[in-house]
């Protein structure tokens, strides 16, 4: 599997780095170390399929099982279920099977596991981390709002490092999921650990737009905004 790389989202080009893209890359890289347990984000050039391992015992899945649903192996899934597996068991590295769907797209393989009953909130063992956070950092849009309506999906989660799904969505520039998370009523202004808010997160990558949405959503006023008449 090829290895992906992080990139800062840049939206506005200039000669010279803006005086906030040190702070910004790591503020990427930090979010990035806090990805999904089993398939963590990368920093720099670590493969997807190796981050750190964590001890699970008593109900660990087999490596098998945890590849087919990797590869999206839906029947592999049901038999799995139908033979009794725990529905919210984990792979060697801590990750649960509707980690492991949502983190690779497959919304088939999400519907069925939510319908048996896995938990939306089961965290990865290693950063804490959710299937929406993974969703929001992939992109896996449809999988998301799969998650998202779920009524037992709490958006308003912490993973270790403090963050939110709605960190996760300004820092990656997710506007459609910032939406979304609005609709849920997740709350835009709580801070994390480092006293960064969504709204901040989103401005550090020179998202402006994004942020003053942000702003709104958690019941400031974009900065230079005119107060109502």
């Amino acid at each position: 599997m090829r290895s992906p790389m992080l990139h800062p989202r840049r939206y506005r080009e200039s000669s010279a780095p803006a005086p906030s893209f040190r702070r910004s890359l790591c503020c990427v890289l930090a979010v990035a170390a806090c990805l999904c347990g089993a398939p963590t984000a990368l920093v720099a050039a670590s493969p997807v399929h190796a981050p750190p391992a964590a001890h699970v015992a008593p109900s660990a899945i087999d490596e098998a099982l945890a590849a087919a649903v990797r590869a999206g192996d839906v029947d592999a899934l049901r038999m799995a279920l139908a033979s009794g597996v725990d529905v919210d068991a984990r792979d060697a590295r801590g990750s649960t099977l509707l980690i492991l769907a949502t983190y690779y797209g497959h919304e088939a393989l999400v519907d069925v596991l939510l319908e048996a009953g896995a938990s939306p909130n089961a965290a990865d063992a290693a950063r804490g981390n959710t299937a929406l956070m993974g969703a929001i950092f992939r992109g896996e849009d449809a999988v998301a709002h799969r998650l998202l309506a779920d009524p037992r999906t709490d958006p308003d989660q912490r993973n270790h490092a403090g963050q939110t799904a709605a960190m996760f969505a300004a820092l990656f520039g997710r506007t459609g999921m910032v939406a979304a998370l609005a609709e849920r009523g997740a709350d835009f202004s709580v801070a994390d650990a480092q006293g960064e808010t969504a709204e901040t997160l989103a401005r550090k990558q020179g998202n402006e737009a994004l942020a003053d949405k942000l702003a709104r959503h958690a019941g400031r006023a974009p900065p230079g905004s005119k107060p109502p008449p």
